[in-house]
């Protein structure tokens, strides 16, 4: 294993951990292009990115993904874009949700669980529901922007 794998127990305890931004700034939710938020865990023992990504030509792709110790994907969820193949082999349909699993890292997906997404085409409403998903306690201050 290397320093950047998790067991499944420590991804599980990273993603139920409590998270606030790091300052309040305030950010715009982008018209394509990259927007990573600090995040940082209530006793600021662990820090947390969340990272918004929209394409340039399509905007109704784009993916949501919380990473831990810099690069460890946690959870990111996927729009918009291809279906995506799991290490067995199924196949899923996007939108889907990649989770951490130990020994795969983020190469695993599931679908998305309706019972913790509204809307999964509106993707303001999706990138509160994961919010949500990921333990925010405090959303950072985010601007919808013209397209969300």
């Amino acid at each position: 294993m290397s320093e950047i794998d998790l067991t499944q127990h420590e991804a599980d305890a990273l993603v139920a951990m409590p998270k606030v931004p790091v300052s309040e700034e305030t950010y715009t939710y982008p018209l394509a292009g990259n927007l990573s938020i600090p995040l940082v865990s209530n006793d600021r023992r662990e820090n947390f990115y969340l990272d918004i990504w929209r394409s340039g030509i399509v905007l109704a792709k784009g993916r949501h993904q919380n990473r831990a110790r810099n690069v460890v994907v946690l959870l990111r969820l996927d729009f918009g874009g291809s279906p995506h193949r799991n290490p067995d082999g199924t196949e899923l349909p996007c939108p889907h949700l990649h989770v951490y699993r130990e020994g795969f890292a983020d190469r695993w997906a599931i679908p998305v669980p309706g019972n913790k997404f509204g809307n999964i085409d509106d993707a303001w409403r999706s990138l509160v529901d994961f919010m949500a998903l990921c333990t925010l306690v405090r959303n950072p201050r985010i601007n919808r922007g013209l397209y969300t």
